[in-house]
């Protein structure tokens, strides 16, 4: 059946007169008979039936028009949602993050887009989690792009450093090292630590670090993310490293830099390779990329 006849023939029933209906959709007084013709043919019935210069439905006609209508509105709908989430006008984003990123880093990048981009009807879709979590999800297909530490082994993923977190020590109050305007990592290593999980993607970062000075921390306790961890330092369970992020100045944690050894967390920007992406979401991509420390 096809589908231009239908467009015809439910703007022919509206419309109730051949010649202005042609007129109305550009085609030829022939070309819509021939395509009214069609249809009559394939379903066996008259739809429609002459009243001097007029087209009236017939009874067949009129029940055929209930489910023609349904059909090309879902279309019609199809193709509007379809449109606006590819990106031709607009555009959707499923994007996913680690926790840390939660409270600043994406709120201002995606505030930062929309600013230069206007109204311009783009949605995003957030998924929070662990490294390990959201490297999954991405791969699986939930999320167009993704920001989370780098990853090894990951042969099917593109990681784009597009920004670096300090890494800071937090202690609860009164604290021996909270004495200390600076912190050198090994006079921490006498203290119970809270740490990262395995699935974070903090807990290599972090690991990195004690290898460099040769020592091990005395890990207590374990978080999965960074206000969990945060928390239970401030209840005094133990000292930990954080990102520094707005959260720790409103929890009760003193908060101090490292400076031996000179620490670096990265923010990586992670795609899947060979993934299609659509418009919009290469526009952002394009925007990330712009706006990088490192571009």
């Amino acid at each position: 059946m096809n589908l231009n006849h239908l467009y015809y023939f439910r703007a022919l029933a509206k419309e109730e007169h051949y010649t202005r209906t042609a007129d109305m959709l550009s085609i030829t007084q022939p070309s819509l008979s021939h395509a009214i013709s069609c249809l009559e043919s394939e379903l066996g019935v008259k739809l429609f039936e002459k009243q001097g210069r007029n087209a009236k439905l017939t009874k067949y006609g009129a029940l055929f028009l209930r489910y023609v209508e349904q059909s090309l509105d879902m279309l019609d709908e199809g193709r509007r949602v379809l449109t606006e989430t590819s990106g031709i006008s607009g555009g959707f984003i499923d994007m996913g993050y680690i926790f840390t990123l939660g409270s600043h880093f994406i709120p201002n990048l995606i505030k930062s887009y929309l600013e230069e981009k206007g109204e311009n009807h783009i949605r995003f879709s957030f998924g929070q989690g662990t490294t390990k979590k959201i490297v999954e999800e991405l791969k699986d297909g939930k999320y167009d792009l993704a920001f989370s530490s780098y990853v090894e082994g990951e042969d099917e993923l593109e990681f784009i450093p597009v920004g670096q977190e300090e890494l800071v020590l937090i202690t609860p109050k009164g604290h021996p090292l909270a004495e200390k305007e600076e912190i050198d990592l090994i006079d921490t290593v006498e203290y119970d630590y809270v740490y990262f999980t395995r699935n974070s993607g903090l807990r290599p970062v972090i690991d990195s670090y004690f290898s460099k000075i040769k020592r091990q921390p005395a890990i207590a306790y374990e978080g999965e993310e960074d206000s969990s961890v945060a928390g239970l330092v401030a209840a005094g369970f133990g000292i930990a490293i954080v990102p520094k992020i707005p959260l720790l100045d409103t929890m009760d944690v003193c908060i101090r830099p490292i400076i031996s050894p000179e620490i670096e967390r990265y923010i990586y920007l992670v795609l899947k390779k060979d993934k299609y992406l659509t418009p919009v979401v290469k526009d952002f991509i394009s925007f990330i990329t712009k706006q990088s420390e490192f571009a």
